[in-house]
C-alpha cells in the first residue's frame, strides 16, 4: 500500500497524477484528504482509497498509516509544514511502521533562502530525517509551467501582460505532472536518484519574455513581459488571492522572494531534458506542448 498526501491539490495537479500513475502500475494506493468532494470522487474512481485526516493533526495519520509500505509526502506552499513533518514522524513511530517516504520539496529548501517558506521546508526535511526516517527527497529545481496560467492568466486575459519579479534572464521549468512523474519513479525505481537528497532539473530555460513570446504565438494575440519590483508583484499576487484559488498571501511572499533571487543569480541549477528524461522515462512537456494542450 502507498499513501498519497497532498492529492487534491490544485496547483499543478501533482498529487492526483501521482495516484491515477500509481493506479495504472497496479499498486494499491491510499489517498489522505481534508474533506470529501469531488476531488476525492474523482480518485475514488481510479480505485484509491480515500481516508480523511490533516497532516497538522497526528491523531488522523496514525491510522492512514496502517499497512503503509511507501509514502508520498507534500505540502502546499504555506504556513505549517514544520509541525506537519514532526506530526507525521510522530505519527509513523506511534503506528509503527517503516515506510519509505518520498518527499516533494523544491530548490529553495534551504537553511537561509530569503524566502520564509523555503526555510520552512528546509527544516521540515531536517526534522524528518532527524526521527530517522527512510527519506528520497526531491528538490525539483525548476518553476512550474502551471504557475504561468495560475500567477497571470488574469493579466494575460484582460491585459494581454505579465508582470513580475524573474527579471530578464532565464528560468528552469517543468510540467507538473512531469514533476508528479519524478515522485511515481522515485516510488517505484529509486535507484534512478541519488539520494537522500536529489535536485532533478527541470526540461528548459525561458526567460518571461519566450514566455510571452510563445503565448502571443500559441493565443493569436499580443502578450508581453512587463518587470516590476518585488514589491509591486506581492501586493497584486495578494490581491489576485481573493480571485484565484491556488494564491494565497504565503504563496505570494515565496514566489516573489523566489524570484528575486532568480533576478539577481540566474536559476539554481540550468535545465537538462536529457538526465529528467532519464529520470522520468518518457519526453518531458514544454512550455509551449503545455500550451497547446491547456488552450
Amino acid at each position: 500500500m502507498i499513501l498519497v498526501t497532498g492529492a487534491t491539490g490544485r496547483h499543478g495537479g501533482t498529487g492526483a497524477h501521482v495516484v491515477r500513475r500509481l493506479r495504472e502500475e497496479g499498486h494499491d494506493v491510499r489517498v489522505l484528504a481534508r474533506t470529501r468532494g469531488e476531488r476525492t470522487e474523482a480518485l475514488e474512481a481510479l480505485g484509491a482509497e480515500v481516508v480523511l485526516g490533516d497532516l497538522r493533526d497526528r491523531r488522523g495519520i496514525v491510522p492512514a498509516l496502517a499497512g503503509v509500505g511507501q509514502v508520498y509526502l507534500t505540502y502546499p506552499i504555506d504556513a505549517g509544514v514544520v509541525p506537519a513533518a514532526a506530526n507525521y514522524a510522530a505519527a509513523v513511530r506511534e503506528a509503527e511502521v517503516s515506510p519509505r517516504t518520498v518527499v516533494m520539496s523544491m530548490g529553495p529548501a534551504q537553511p537561509h533562502h530569503p524566502s520564509a517558506r523555503g526555510r520552512d521546508q528546509w527544516l521540515a526535511e531536517e526534522v524528518l530525517r532527524w526521527a530517522g526516517l527512510d527519506l528520497l527527497v526531491l528538490r525539483v529545481a525548476a518553476a512550474f509551467h502551471e504557475n504561468v496560467p495560475a500567477l497571470h492568466g488574469r493579466s494575460v486575459e484582460e491585459e494581454g501582460v505579465i508582470r513580475n519579479c524573474f527579471g530578464d534572464g532565464p528560468v528552469a521549468w517543468i510540467n507538473g505532472r512531469d514533476a508528479g512523474e519524478l515522485a511515481v519513479a522515485a516510488l517505484l525505481d529509486p535507484g534512478r536518484f541519488d539520494g537522500p537528497i536529489c535536485s532533478p532539473p527541470g526540461v528548459e530555460e525561458l526567460t518571461h519574455h519566450d514566455i510571452a513570446a510563445i503565448l502571443t504565438e500559441e493565443l493569436g494575440r499580443p502578450v508581453e513581459f512587463t518587470p516590476v519590483s518585488e514589491e509591486e508583484w506581492r501586493r497584486e499576487l495578494v490581491g489576485l488571492s481573493d480571485v484565484v484559488d491556488v494564491v494565497n498571501p504565503e504563496m505570494a511572499a515565496h514566489i516573489t522572494a523566489v524570484a528575486a533571487v532568480v533576478a539577481r543569480n540566474g536559476p539554481a541549477r540550468g535545465a537538462d531534458p536529457v538526465a529528467l528524461r532519464r529520470l522520468i522515462g518518457r519526453e518531458p512537456t514544454t512550455f509551449r506542448e503545455f500550451v497547446r494542450a491547456s488552450r
